[in-house]
């Protein structure tokens, strides 16, 4: 009788899941997505619905993710943004917001660090879903040209045996 594929998988590969193995029973990151926004069942889960309807919008090819042990991730050649949610907040934190423009100050929270910025959603909110959708359009670009820039990894130099 053969063993479950994750029983023949070594340690490294096992650290490498995103998820735990109860999440993993539990559906794709999107299905957990979708379960968290249904679990929700008020403001939260509307206001998360939505977010993630303009992140889709704004990049189709975003890949969903799930992080944490239950934070919502979008990702496109690195991080986007997390989707966490509060008792009285949904929060949007853009992993790389220090560096992008805000013309439209959509950014509220997280303000004084020198890498991620984030956007906090209160019960009854209004956003404009343009002004946040070109904000992770220049999330994605900033990623692509990380990536399309950055340099191969060179491997470290061994000193020599005496």
């Amino acid at each position: 009788m053969s063993k479950p594929a994750t029983e023949t998988l070594s340690t490294a590969a096992k650290s490498t899941f995103r998820t735990s193995a109860k999440e993993r029973e539990e559906g794709s990151p999107s299905q957990l997505i979708d379960a968290r926004i249904k679990a929700l069942n008020d403001w939260r889960g509307e206001t998360l619905a939505r977010v993630r309807n303009v992140i889709k919008q704004a990049d189709p090819e975003v890949v969903e993710e799930w992080k944490w042990r239950g934070v919502p991730v979008w990702s496109h050649a690195g991080m986007i943004c997390t989707g966490e949610t509060y008792k009285n907040v949904v929060k949007m934190t853009f992993a790389k917001g220090a560096l992008l423009d805000d013309p439209s100050s959509l950014f509220n929270a997280s303000l004084e660090g020198n890498t991620r910025r984030a956007i906090d959603f209160h019960e009854g909110d209004k956003f404009d879903e343009t002004a946040l959708k070109a904000l992770i359009r220049a999330a994605v670009a900033l990623n692509m040209s990380v990536r399309a820039t950055a340099r191969p990894l060179r491997s470290r130099k061994r000193p020599k045996s005496a």
